[in-house]
């Protein structure tokens, strides 16, 4: 450091000397030795000189907040240690306040791993600086170190936050050398009596191991370099949490654990990892079951390594894993990230929960990760100091080093965490508001939602959110939400889920609404109809609706037409003409086409005789027709087919005559009911109809109701001829989602 730095970090030594005094912890750990001790591990870490300083005075902030800031309003530490150091501290103790309320609370809810989960995010999302993570993890190693050097019982509940939430921060970040000591201290807390048995199995000490890896980091570049093969070799050994960890999921005997100790090369080419591996093989021993071509057999995840297990020459077996530069950075920053396997979903999570870890999350871990890498790498060379740098680095997004100049901006935030007054942390979209708060939570309390309080103060309910941040519902007894909500300039909402659940709501009472108006309707008609003892469901269901309340909606949405409930009580012989009767909307047009002999059809054996097309049936040219005699009404003309005609011809077949087809003026035209069954969607009925228009058919009748997804239409059209018809038929088959199109059967 310069002599600038050395001297701010004496001034920050002497300042919280004389604000701490002898005053301790509740466990009794002295204030000033944890400042002293937590500065001392981010020495250690290669942190910049700022970050020091902020780790000696955020134990002061506490002790000076009463004294110093009475009747003030500045801030003392940032008067005196500068506005960058001012922030480092608050943001450490706005993290420590925080995950004291949080992580206590979630143990209590049901979904206990995954708001620990939320909570890592939480923390990870209010350090705007990655330097406040830094000052929370060493605060948490001093305070674990202290209890183990003065063998005062730590509290289980610390040593379990400390799994639950520290270590795997510093796992994501990439800080092993933190990582592997909270692991192994929290675990001598939380299980003293495995972690004993845990380091009794291990023949040598953790300094004989490390000596063993240092020898073999040596022996190994050494080797490497003789052949030509430019390498980084590096090894550590296996912690005891680690081993009790492994022994535990995998079912495993330490006797059958081959990387307690592990080595790690990292060559320049895939060429160099086999001829690497054939070193390791030619140095020491292999175990040829423990062997593991992950090159050319890569993981499922993407990731790609050689893995082998060799034994030493007293036969003590060790891991050494092989990759190129590429690989490791795929490896850590990439798809195959040691925590994802590491960590991992829980057993039986939804699929959502294996990818929650994705996306904007992975971008800002693989941000912090290489930050905290290029400062490492900045203060292991020659003259290297972090004391501006880190600070230039955080502000600027520029990064210089050995290699060309690299940008590393942070992205910005896409999520942000909240915490419920139960403590809950909730996770929501930036720009979120309070009412997506309480959708998030229920839907009915987003429904009753009328106000909000955020860290205890009334906001409106356009404010927008933001990481850390404690909001209180304001709900009323009843009622539902405004269609104001549904604005997008009015910024109440940001979610889309929101969004769905207030349009459900409206469209839940529009669909109420509807059924009330449609339901009175039909029993308006009924009662014309003197039938007000019918069952509902059943006439419903006789009107081709699977329930009482899709008649009443299709009838208040004029889809269906109320003059059809009569056929329901008519003889079958005539229910089909009826129905068919029902379809036209311009009855007297269809009267008046095809009477006498403009309809084109000659009674045989007779001249002059008023005929007139039957509607149950509707026949046009070139169909098969037969005619039946009726009293003052002449001749009615029906398809031979035609089921109604069949029923009259069994019962009076005296009054069948023969007819045909004659010339008919070219101007005739003749209705036909067609029939098309299609997928529902918006814009059916215009696209049919444009194809009514190009063809310019007139169209004389509609009907249409929807079940299912599914559209089922009737329309009546004038045409010409047979042609016509195919023609038409054609074209409607043609209209996209259109499955059926056909001229409706005779009688039905």
């Amino acid at each position: 450091m310069t002599e600038d730095d050395q001297a701010l970090l004496r001034r920050a030594a002497q300042w919280a000397t004389e604000a701490l005094g002898e005053q301790c912890t509740p466990s009794g750990e002295r204030l000033i030795d944890h400042a002293f001790g937590s500065a001392s591990i981010l020495a250690g870490m290669q942190a910049d000189p700022a970050t020091r300083t902020a780790a000696l005075l955020v134990a002061s902030s506490e002790v000076l907040q009463p004294d110093l800031l009475q009747g003030r309003h500045a801030d003392p530490i940032k008067e005196e240690f500068g506005q960058e150091i001012g922030r480092l501290v608050q943001g450490a103790r706005e993290l420590l306040r925080l995950s004291g309320i949080a992580s206590g609370a979630s143990d209590g809810f049901d979904d206990a791993p995954m708001q620990k989960e939320m909570l890592r995010k939480m923390l990870l999302a209010m350090a705007a600086d990655l330097r406040i993570v830094l000052l929370r993890l060493a605060s948490r190693l001093q305070t674990l170190r202290w209890h183990a050097s003065a063998k005062v019982p730590c509290k289980p509940a610390l040593a379990r936050e400390t799994l639950d939430l520290y270590t795997p921060l510093a796992n994501r970040l990439g800080i092993w050398q933190l990582k592997w000591e909270m692991e192994d201290l929290a675990f001598r807390f939380t299980d003293p009596v495995r972690y004993k048995e845990i380091a009794g199995l291990l023949e040598e000490k953790r300094a004989e191991r490390e000596l063993f890896i240092a020898e073999t980091v040596e022996q190994l570049t050494g080797a490497l370099k003789r052949m030509g093969i430019a390498a980084d070799v590096t090894g550590r050994p296996k912690h005891l949490y680690s081993i009790h960890n492994k022994m535990r999921q995998k079912n495993l005997e330490f006797s059958e654990l081959f990387d307690v100790r592990a080595m790690r090369i990292i060559v320049q080419t895939e060429r160099d990892c086999y001829s690497a591996l054939g070193l390791v093989h030619e140095l020491w021993a292999p175990m040829v079951d423990e062997f593991d071509d992950y090159i050319s057999r890569p993981k499922s995840n993407g990731y790609r390594s050689l893995h082998t297990v060799v034994a030493d020459a007293s036969g003590r077996p060790f891991e050494v894993q092989i990759r190129t530069r590429a690989m490791h950075e795929f490896a850590e920053f990439g798809m195959a990230a040691h925590w994802r396997y590491k960590e991992g979903p829980r057993p039986g999570a939804p699929a959502a929960d294996a990818t929650s870890a994705s996306g904007q999350y992975d971008r800002q871990l693989a941000w912090m990760r290489q930050l905290l890498a290029w400062n490492t790498d900045a203060a292991s060379r020659p003259g290297g100091g972090t004391g501006t740098a880190a600070a230039s680095t955080l502000d600027s997004g520029t990064v210089t080093g050995r290699k060309p100049p690299t940008r590393i901006s942070r992205p910005p935030e896409e999520r942000i965490y909240v915490l419920s007054p139960q403590a809950r942390v909730v996770e929501l979209p930036a720009g979120a508001t309070p009412v997506d708060f309480a959708y998030h939570l229920h839907t009915d309390l987003g429904h009753r939602c009328r106000g909000a309080r955020i860290d205890g103060h009334m906001v409106p309910l356009q404010t927008k959110l933001h990481t850390g941040q404690t909001v209180e519902i304001v709900t009323t007894k009843s009622g539902g939400p405004s269609r104001d909500w549904l604005n997008l300039q009015l910024g109440f909402l940001a979610s889309p889920r929101a969004r769905a659940k207030v349009r459900a709501w409206f469209n839940a009472i529009e669909l109420q609404q509807r059924m009330t108006q449609g339901q009175a309707l039909v029993e308006k008609e009924l009662q014309r109809l003197g039938k007000t003892a019918v069952n509902l469901e059943q006439l419903a269901q006789q009107l081709g609706f699977s329930h009482a309340d899709d008649l009443y909606v299709a009838a208040a949405k004029e889809e269906f037409s109320l003059r059809q409930i009569d056929s329901a009580f008519q003889p079958v012989a005539t229910q089909t003409e009826l129905s068919a009767e029902s379809l036209v909307s311009n009855a007297a047009r269809t009267e008046r086409t095809g009477n006498s002999s403009k309809s084109g059809v000659l009674v045989v054996g007779v001249d002059s005789l008023l005929t007139q097309l039957a509607r149950c049936c509707r026949p046009a040219p070139p169909d098969a027709i037969s005619g039946f005699v009726t009293r003052g009404r002449g001749v009615s003309i029906h398809r031979a087919d035609c089921s109604s005609f069949l029923a009259l011809q069994t019962k009076q077949p005296e009054r069948v005559i023969d007819v045909a087809w004659g010339e008919a003026p070219a101007q005739s035209i003749y209705p036909v009911d067609l029939h098309v069954q299609a997928q529902d969607r918006a814009g059916l009925l215009r696209d049919l109809s444009e194809v009514f228009a190009r063809l310019r058919l007139n169209v004389v009748g509609v009907n249409t109701h929807s079940k299912a997804s599914m559209a089922y239409m009737s329309f009546t059209v004038e045409i010409h001829d047979g042609g016509e018809l195919q023609r038409v038929l054609v074209a409607l088959r043609d209209v996209a989602g259109v499955l059926l199109a056909e001229r409706r059967s005779p009688g039905t």
